[in-house]
């Protein structure tokens, strides 16, 4: 009786064997499974479905996803015949084309959503005497901007490298919409004997802007320089700095600041004197590399042995170079530029610049052209459907991904 037992029971096992061998062959097999056991990486070609937030895509679990194409910000603003902004304008309004060819409204941002702001803050040179005005026109802008806006703060500092001082970008506050804190930031400014200006303008797209923006603020970022553009200490080189800002889609605005004048007459003194000012390492390097190339590199290496003249023509090729990187970076951008003959019209430059940026609508698109090819592509944005005649100032293009 055990034994017959002991039979049927092995059968039984054997049966329950044949059964579990079966349904892991037809697992394993292509035409019989109903879904493969391994998931292949996918190709993410088309644009995502109205629906879907920009920038994702809704996979399985397990699902390896290659994302192909990148939402382009493109910050627009759009002024009557008079010249002043034209709000409540809507997407449809709007038109976008890349080198020539239309593209898809995907995300739209209007006036009224919250912008995220780098404020960078030049306290070197002919303005380290006047910190305390940069103070109230700095404070003057935090108190001007909305409910909602977002600011980091950067300056630059003198400080110690071994046994030599130099000049260093600061950040003094990350992105935030709590004004005590940024005015708290803001009485904390330094001084510096030197401008990283490229530094800063990197270090802003490496460090502050590093995150991916919220949806709300998604084509909404902004630089905001006070500056008289002159770069004296950077590591960085200006195209560097320039691809880095127009990656990130950040419009540029600058409140230029007159610091020539005070800047030659010290230039021109004796280099014994201890109000004199001289031209550092770094920009007389760049000053032969721009427009002398064919010079000998030992011609620029003394400051104190050039003559007033050669100091002068140097000092004001360096200052018309600055404004001409920063209009165009302002130009690329969809920003605009301010002048402040002096750091007391910087307030009310300020105020203008704070203006801007309430009227300012944000465009997204995800570009036909899904090359990774790292080449500049134009943009041109066109508005309709308003009364009379309207002009948009926008971003002009950008530099497109690179890789495989």
């Amino acid at each position: 009786m055990q034994f017959k037992n002991l039979q049927s029971h092995s059968r039984l096992l054997l049966r329950q064997l044949s059964l579990l061998l079966l349904a892991v062959l037809i697992a394993a097999s292509p035409t019989l499974a109903q879904q493969p056991t391994l998931q292949r990486p996918r190709r993410v070609e088309q644009q995502p479905p109205t629906n879907a937030k920009p920038g994702t895509e809704e996979v399985g679990e397990g699902d390896v996803v290659r994302v192909e194409t990148q939402l382009v910000s493109v910050p627009a603003v759009v002024m009557n015949a008079n010249g002043r902004p034209i709000a409540g304008l809507r997407a449809e309004n709007f038109t976008l084309y890349e080198d020539g060819k239309k593209q898809a409204v995907a995300n739209f941002g209007t006036t009224e959503a919250p912008f995220e702001i780098a404020l960078l803050l030049d306290t070197s040179g002919s303005t380290r005497a006047d910190v305390v005005l940069i103070r109230q026109a700095a404070n003057a802008f935090i108190d001007a901007l909305r409910p909602g806006d977002r600011v980091a703060i950067l300056a630059f500092d003198t400080v110690a490298v071994g046994p030599a001082r130099t000049a260093a970008v600061e950040v003094l506050a990350q992105l935030t919409d709590d004004r005590k804190s940024l005015r708290k930031a803001i009485e904390n400014l330094g001084s510096s004997n030197g401008t990283p200006f490229y530094d800063a303008l990197l270090r802003i797209t490496n460090q502050v802007f590093v995150e991916k923006p919220r949806d709300e603020v998604r084509g909404r970022r902004a630089i905001v320089a006070l500056t008289d553009g002159v770069d004296s200490t950077s590591e960085a080189d200006f195209e560097v700095a320039r691809a880095a800002l127009l990656r990130a889609g950040l419009a540029s605005y600058f409140i230029q600041v007159n610091t020539e004048d005070f800047v030659e007459d010290r230039l021109l003194k004796d280099c014994q004197d201890d109000g004199r000012l001289s031209l550092s390492a770094k920009q007389l390097q760049r000053y032969k590399q721009i427009f002398v190339r064919g010079a000998r590199a030992e011609d620029f290496t003394d400051f104190c042995q050039m003559g007033p003249f050669e100091r002068m023509q140097i000092s004001r090729d360096l200052y018309n170079l600055a404004r001409r990187e920063m209009d165009g970076l302002a130009k690329n951008s969809g920003g605009r530029n301010f002048t402040a003959a002096t750091l007391r019209d910087a307030r009310a430059a300020f105020a203008l610049v704070a203006n801007e940026i309430g009227t300012q609508y944000s465009l997204g698109y995800y570009p036909t052209n899904k090359a990774r090819d790292g080449k500049y592509r134009a943009i041109q944005v066109e508005v309709k459907g308003i009364s009379g005649k309207g002009t948009v100032r926008a971003r002009e293009g950008y530099f497109a991904p690179k890789g495989d």
